[in-house]
């Protein structure tokens, strides 16, 4: 399960947010809330969705499944010209990150395991303090065992 290294580009994101722990998720509270509303998004690129992690910096120096952190339910965009009532702008900076495919349900955390247990340890890059992101394609099917997703990882070299 070797990740690709890619370089990505400043993205201008439009969705919503909320505060949240492992302990106490609220994934599925998040995307239940945005997903209706996703059409009214105008000035979208592309139909990928992000579900994205935004960590403090001392996040993963010691971990706790109670710690909290901020996560995203969104769509790109070209701009923030508009954005529909109860929702946000995000711009995500640009910068290198280990690109995973996970295959299986978004339950299943194996590769969240290999990722920080095996692979990172073993490599030559440590993480940025940027915020994580799935995203979410065209083979990504909710709550379904042959589901794919990628699983954006920031890096830099250690």
């Amino acid at each position: 399960m070797n990740p690709r290294i890619e370089t990505l580009a400043e993205k201008k994101l439009i969705g919503k947010r909320i505060q949240m722990s492992l302990a106490n998720n609220k994934t599925r509270e998040l995307w239940q809330r945005f997903m209706p509303r996703r059409k009214e998004i105008q000035n979208k690129i592309g139909s990928d969705l992000y579900s994205m992690q935004v960590y403090d910096a001392l996040y993963f120096d010691n971990f706790n499944p109670n710690a909290t952190f901020e996560k995203w339910a969104a769509i790109e965009v070209s701009h923030f010209n508009t954005v529909p009532n109860e929702m946000e702008t995000f711009t995500l900076a640009g910068g290198r990150y280990a690109v995973f495919i996970h295959k299986g349900s978004n339950t299943d955390n194996k590769t969240f395991r290999y990722i920080f247990e095996t692979w990172l340890p073993d490599s030559e890059y440590i993480l940025d303090h940027r915020p994580h992101f799935e995203l979410l394609g065209a083979k990504y099917k909710k709550d379904d065992p042959n589901s794919e997703e990628e699983i954006w990882i920031p890096i830099k070299l250690k």
